[in-house]
């Protein structure tokens, strides 16, 4: 692996101690060289390519400004981000130092901090890494009170519209709008509402927004023991939750394939030119378009994520990835100040501009470039500001399994007993009396 042996460091900590850490750059041994740091980053189109952008472009970058401190090896995930989970976990769980830092999905982040997988962030570091971050990303970086990771991208949903349907229906997009007003808009126009209620990840971040959006939790007392867990599906936020999935479902303006549909079923079902009316997807979708031929664009809107219930604020979906350090890298400090430089306001700019996910920095909302490539910029920020994590939990993979087994398929989905009987099975799941 080209990393500095245990002993060796063990005997260099003095040295270690007293080096002075200047811009992005870390400590350094100069009769060493670099210390190698590997990066398990997730796939954003740039890779392992070393002609990509992404975040193999900033690990070259940063590799390039710590002058000879440490060196950045970027390692691919999977895409699901499932199986994500499930590589790294093993590596950490084995107490592997050949992972530094995990670009890691933020619903899995009490997992890890949970179990003591990821190395302390240091404290002279923590206002740095949450200075100018929307809200969303760090409250998605922290466990019990404690920041466990640095926001690096953020993410979001919006709604997706063809003006010409909304138009037609009557709809005010200027005015936030329910998910009831956009399904009957659909239905009346024949037109279709994208959504993704296929039994993976994207389900259950459906499934959180709609409850968050009508004043509930599916957590109420997140991080306490399983015994002790707190479910609160089986409520009126849970009904009202349920109860559009069903609307969607049975009046079928979600889709021939709605129980099968992912973000990319979802978007393909908007791009068709004569079913297209609605879709919610993250903001990859503005790039995707063109890219994929689309010829109306300039009938292409987008508006802040549908209130689930009316008048009543909604919560748009939190994603996006936070960087953590493996508690077992060999190289904390280092991979630390590695994730200074890989966070800074510049190549937050470069990862937008590049991947099209947005930056968790405020600052790069109000940057002309970016303004000029995302014209809906203000409301990526607004979205953000006002976007909603998944239940932070030690036992949240259980939890989203549970709910996409218990909210499918779709069409089946009932608000007298849906929410009700995910809440027995989760809870039954959690406290080891149920298998999954």
């Amino acid at each position: 692996m080209g990393r500095r042996a245990a002993a060796t460091r063990i005997v260099a900590g003095a040295a270690l101690a007293t080096t002075v850490v200047t811009g992005c750059g870390g400590s350094t041994d100069s009769a060493e060289g670099p210390t190698e740091l590997t990066w398990y980053i997730n796939p954003d189109g740039g890779g392992n390519d070393p002609n990509g952008g992404g975040q193999a472009q900033i690990a070259r970058e940063c590799t390039e400004a710590a002058d000879g401190a440490y060196s950045i090896r970027t390692e691919l995930l999977p895409n699901s981000a499932t199986d994500q989970r499930v590589q790294l976990l093993r590596r950490v769980a084995a107490g592997d130092p050949g992972v530094d830092i995990m670009s890691l999905d933020p619903p899995y982040l009490a997992e890890f901090a949970n179990a003591g997988y990821l190395a302390d962030v240091p404290k002279e570091l923590e206002k740095e890494f949450t200075e100018d971050r929307v809200q969303s990303a760090i409250e998605a970086s922290t466990w019990e009170d404690e920041l466990v990771a640095v926001p690096f991208w953020a993410n979001t949903q919006v709604l997706w519209y063809r003006k010409s349907v909304a138009e037609k229906a009557g709809l005010d997009m200027s005015k936030p709008v329910t998910w009831d007003q956009i399904i009957d808009a659909a239905e009346k126009s024949d037109r279709t509402v994208g959504v993704q209620a296929k039994p993976y990840e994207g389900y259950a971040v459906w499934i959180n927004a709609l409850v968050e959006g009508a004043g509930g939790q599916i957590i109420e007392n997140p991080g306490a023991p399983a015994e002790e867990t707190e479910l609160g599906l089986d409520s009126q936020a849970g009904q009202d939750a349920a109860a559009v999935i069903q609307k969607i479902s049975t009046t079928g303006v979600g889709g021939p394939a709605m129980g099968t549909a992912d973000e990319t079923v979802a978007l393909n079902l908007f791009q068709s030119t004569k079913s297209s009316g609605f879709l919610v997807n993250w903001p990859y979708v503005w790039a995707a378009l063109p890219a994929n031929g689309v010829k109306f664009i300039d009938d292409v809107g987008w508006a802040r994520y549908p209130q689930t219930v009316e008048g009543q604020e909604s919560a748009p979906p939190f994603g996006g990835i936070e960087l953590g350090v493996n508690a077992a890298s060999d190289a904390p400090e280092e991979a630390y100040d590695a994730i200074r430089c890989i966070t800074d306001e510049e190549h937050q700019k470069l990862y937008m501009e590049k991947t099209g996910n947005p930056a968790s920095r405020k600052a790069v909302f109000d940057d002309e470039a970016i303004k000029e490539q995302f014209p809906m910029a203000p409301l990526i920020r607004e979205s953000l500001d006002a976007a909603k994590p998944r239940p932070q939990s030690q036992f949240y993979s259980d939890i989203s399994t549970g709910l996409q087994k218990s909210f499918s398929p779709p069409n089946e989905v009932s608000p007298e007993s849906t929410p009700a009987d995910a809440q027995e099975y989760i809870t039954e799941v959690i406290t080891g009396k149920r298998l999954l």
